[in-house]
């Protein structure tokens, strides 16, 4: 026995100095055995890593994540089995009224986490006229049913409209119909009127019960196990026009196919010189047209919350006259569908068109959009969305009471929050009202904040002119880093906004390399004209951080009189930002007000949820996944491994396995050993046996340094003989490319336009005895999106939050994404459901009544 104890601890000490060999010993024993594997041995969550299931649901509603550098979390353990939770019960789910790209997603979401949680999940085939007919339009879900999904547009199971379901009689054939199945939980995604028509078939539920008992078409036993019905709506419709979400499933997909043709029309636009007159849809809601206007840096926008004031038909044709003496080539005018004017009057395309034709002579063209918009796949945002929207409708069902008021989940910054259905559909009400009555200012207030930060970015950009009176005040902008999708739209708004406010705007190019070689000129107006769609980094950017050529980086501030700074880039402008702050006690001349945008694909500058750049990122990385995994159902049985970029974060390679369905996403936050790859592995084996022949697994490019791309490619290549083979590919330096997202063209607007303000405001305060100086800690910040607003961090405060050698925040929101991630691939793992998500009320927020 002492023989043994003495070996154990010899093998210990060889682990410890010599991971190699320890490496090889493991692989050994992987590769020495037949790999047997049962799905429900592996689903007992001890193969599952601690780390990676910490706080699921308590992370899903907004705390934090325990990983490398951040102070562990202490949770109190509750005796509730989250996979345990459904036994017994029945969800149904249905998606009604207009379809919109993301809905399977939500639909595939809500199935398996419903089967995750031991509860019956019901497809309501054709929306509610399938839940009126009954019979085959109402069956049995399956894990396996919701394969293949997420790429799809439109609604896999269907969308009707429905007369029956508005009439007593229908609805009372519904409620047969559920409670013969037993289902008592009710999934519904679709626009305010399915939502609202879900209400009322809850609010006489009870009175429906009582008709069917007395024509005996139920047993008082039946209508005892159904004597209550749960409702959780998921908002479904690209028009954006359901109050209390900031997005709702479906409109970032739909401004994904406006800005391909507004990108494709612009080029034939320029090349004759045209006017070109786009419809959108939006019959009582502008957000579409809104969005695609400041995405694509339109001349002008009509949208039905807040109509053009009177006399707007010279203005129009005095702005386009002014653009084109400025040598623009080409002129773009949005227009929603339902936009009128101030007297409730229509605003159509071939009206616009015919004024600009007859005033201006222009040669003019108008299209209108159409359906194109609801087609397509889902963008990326769309599949989380979604998929992130299933996963809390599942649990507010299965944690409803009889008391539990309907709600709907919803998004607001970039956390889910459930809101009373009913409120949100008065709020909803409410704007169309104020928009009848012609208070179209609180139409915009009570759209959201998310609409109304739109409009007001819209409005400093456009129908402005250069202020008379310059400031005399000299404002550098410069790129830093590596270059991204839509870098040049926060450069552009910025230009224009702060020649707006009277300010000189200076461009710096090639970084902090061009600052200390003095690379700077004036930029103008129309120099940035265009660059809203541009991808990569029109200034040019580089890597090198200002530490070793300050003194000549303090010189050229000095000679080319710059009072602030505007540094656009990823974490080399975070330190590159906080090397200027460090040199201001040997240099006077660095005592400037500076202000740092995020803007990488990697998404891992402290003090921002989100950069600049990584939404287009994860589109192409999902995109490259879509055709990947077309590739592998077609040749059966074969496993792709992806490496994606992001260092030694793993946001890219977590959201594009939430967004293409990946079986396993290996990071750099999340520790890994040969024991979880063999998990994995198994799993994939198993997954061979079921009619999805098809594996992919992401990894993050610095993940871990022994378990490479390669490595991980020939461990699934040897332990899948006979039974799979593996391909690998790495996306490299395609994911930095491309023209940028409408979510990164509109995110980089909005935040060259909110620096801009801060920096003039910020001057203000540091003009002393005749000139700037800004020394204070908060001179100096990051312009970050915290959970649901823009804000400036000082740099100096988030020091402490970063961890400066793998050149990530310590605490990332997105970690708590993780296990949604695992489950969807059927992975079952403990999660604690300790903390649950408080409803909130969406009318005492926002002072409605």
């Amino acid at each position: 026995m002492e023989a043994v104890w003495d070996s154990l601890e010899l093998g210990f000490r060889l682990v410890h100095w010599i991971p190699h060999i320890a490496l090889a010993v493991l692989i050994w024993r992987l590769t020495r055995r037949k790999i047997r594997y049962h799905a429900n041995a592996v689903h007992d969550g001890k193969h599952i890593s601690e780390n990676s299931t910490r706080g699921f649901f308590r992370g899903f509603y907004g705390s934090s994540v325990t990983q490398h550098g951040s102070q562990p979390i202490t949770m109190q353990a509750t005796p509730v089995d989250p996979t345990k939770m459904g036994v017994g019960k029945a969800i149904a789910v249905l998606t009604s009224g207009g379809d919109a790209q993301g809905m399977n997603a939500a639909v595939r979401a809500a199935v398996r986490v419903g089967i995750y949680t031991g509860a019956k999940v019901y497809f309501v085939h054709e929306g509610y006229q399938g839940l009126v007919d009954g019979g085959d339009h109402i069956c049995l879900a399956t894990w396996e049913s919701v394969s293949m999904m997420l790429q799809l547009g439109g609604t896999v199971i269907g969308s009707a409209r429905c007369k029956d379901f508005r009439t007593k009689e229908g609805r009372t054939k519904a409620a047969c119909n559920l409670v013969k199945l037993g289902i008592t939980n009710l999934c519904v995604i679709g626009g305010d009127g399915s939502l609202t028509g879900a209400n009322e078939f809850r609010s006489e539920w009870s009175e429906l019960l009582q008709i069917l008992l007395k024509a005996g078409k139920i047993t008082a036993e039946e209508a005892k196990r159904s004597s209550h019905l749960n409702i959780v709506g998921m908002v479904g419709s690209i028009d954006n026009d359901f109050c209390g979400t900031d997005m709702t499933i479906g409109t970032d997909s739909a401004l994904h196919r406006i800005i391909e043709v507004v990108d494709a029309i612009t080029t034939t636009a320029q090349s004759h010189q045209r006017a070109f007159i786009l419809e959108v849809m939006g019959r009582h809601c502008g957000y579409l047209a809104l969005v695609t206007a400041l995405a694509s840096g339109a001349d002008w926008v009509f949208i039905p919350e807040m109509p053009p004031d009177d006399g707007w038909e010279d203005h129009l044709c005095r702005r386009l006259a002014n653009q084109r003496s400025m040598g623009y080539r080409l002129n773009v005018i949005i227009v929603a569908e339902g936009a009128m004017d101030r007297f409730g009057k229509p605003i159509t395309c071939d009206m616009v068109k015919n004024l600009v034709t007859k005033k201006l002579g222009f040669d003019t063209r108008s299209t209108i959009l159409g359906h194109v918009q609801r087609g397509g796949t889902p963008s990326a945002f769309d599949r989380i969305l979604g998929s992130r929207m299933g996963v809390e409708a599942v649990m507010a069902l299965l944690e409803a009471t009889p008391d539990t008021p309907a709600c709907v989940v919803s998004l607001s910054g970039n956390q889910a929050v459930r809101l009373p259905l009913m409120e949100c559909v008065q709020v909803t009400k409410d704007v169309t009202k104020a928009m009848a009555e012609g208070k179209f200012e609180e139409a915009v207030k009570l759209r959201g904040k998310s609409f109304e930060n739109n409009w007001n970015t819209y409005k400093l950009l456009a129908h402005v002119s250069p202020a008379e009176v310059k400031s005399n005040i000299n404002i550098a902008i410069m790129n830093v880093g590596a270059p991204c999708a839509g870098m040049n739209a926060a450069v552009r708004s910025a230009v224009r906004i702060g020649i707006l406010q009277g300010h000189h705007m200076l461009a710096i190019h090639d970084g902090f390399e061009g600052l200390a070689h003095g690379n700077i000129e004036p930029i103008s107006w129309a120099a940035v004209g265009n660059w809203t769609g541009q991808g990569g980094s029109n200034l040019g950017t580089k890597r090198m951080l200002p530490a070793s050529i300050m003194e000549e980086i303090s010189l050229n501030i000095a000679k080319f009189n710059i009072h602030a700074l505007i540094i656009i880039g990823g974490f080399e402008a975070f330190v590159g930002g906080l090397e200027l702050v460090t040199g201001r006690e040997k240099y006077e001349e660095l005592c400037i007000p500076i202000v740092v945008i995020p803007a990488t694909v990697s998404n891992n500058v402290p003090g921002s949820d989100f950069s600049i750049g990584a939404d287009t990122a994860l589109n192409t990385i999902t995109t490259t996944c879509d055709r990947i995994k077309q590739s592998a159902a077609g040749t059966k049985r074969r496993v792709f491994i992806i490496e994606t970029m992001g260092g030694y974060c793993g946001y890219l390679a977590t959201m594009a396995g939430l967004a293409a369905g990946a079986d396993a996403a290996y990071i750099y936050e999340e520790p890994f050993g040969i024991h979880d790859l063999e998990v994995n592995v198994e799993h994939l084996v198993e997954k061979m046996k079921t009619t999805v022949k098809r594996g992919l697994i992401l990894r993050n490019e610095k993940c871990n340094s022994n378990y490479t791309t390669d490595f991980i490619f020939n461990l699934y290549t040897e332990e899948g003989k006979g039974i799979f083979d593996c391909r690998k590919n790495v996306l490299g330096h395609m994911q930095q490319g491309g023209t940028p997202s409408p979510f990164d063209r509109n995110f980089g607007t909005k935040m060259g336009a909110k620096s801009v303000l801060w920096l003039t405001d910020k001057l203000k305060e540091c003009y002393r005895h005749g000139r700037i100086f800004a020394n204070t800690p908060d001179s100096a910040c990051v312009l970050g999106m915290r959970k649901r607003t823009l804000v400036f961090q000082p740099l100096a405060e988030l020091k402490d939050h970063t961890d400066f050698e793998h050149r990530i925040p310590k605490t990332q929101w997105w970690l708590k994404l993780r296990p949604i991630l695992k489950i969807l691939a059927k992975y079952k793992i403990s999660l604690d459901i300790s903390e649950k998500a408080a409803m909130e009320s969406v009318i005492k927020k926002r002072g409605v009544v």
